[in-house]
């Protein structure tokens, strides 16, 4: 027994022929015409929810201008790999010192390695396990 009939008591009906149960089935010319109305049908709902979304989405959206020398915010993404959904905002970006980050150069090993150096202790604390106690330090 399928899933759906087990569940709802009755058998699936496929979109394209849906018949109504003790109908009699149709054969030939008729099922090929009446598939050929239904699916001219969905097409049609379809295309009406696409120009209703495409209005309320239109509602939404503002030109957007810019002048030469301007600063943005741009959102950047990977073309492959994570793809997020959400919106994406292009906005005037109003300058302010705070976020000019230094700069401090690093000297590079020729195997491609560094040394870090700690410029001071944050936090620190003690996590307690079963039997142990393990020290946590955040380091700047």
């Amino acid at each position: 027994m399928a899933p759906f009939k087990a569940l709802y008591g009755w058998k699936c009906r496929s979109p394209i022929c849906w018949n109504e149960v003790g109908e009699r089935k149709l054969l030939g010319l008729e099922l090929v015409q009446l598939t050929t109305e239904k699916i001219q049908l969905i097409r049609e709902r379809l295309l009406a929810a696409q120009s209703r979304q495409k209005s309320y989405a239109d509602n939404r959206r503002r030109d957007l201008e810019f002048q030469v020398g301007d600063h943005v915010f741009l959102k950047v993404s990977p073309s492959k790999g994570v793809m997020r959904f959400g919106k994406k905002v292009l906005r005037k970006n109003m300058p302010d010192p705070s976020h000019v980050l230094e700069y401090e150069p690093i000297n590079v090993r020729e195997d491609l390695s560094y040394e870090e150096q700690p410029v001071q202790i944050l936090d620190k604390k003690d996590q307690v396990l079963y039997s142990r106690s393990i020290s946590l330090v955040k380091v700047l």
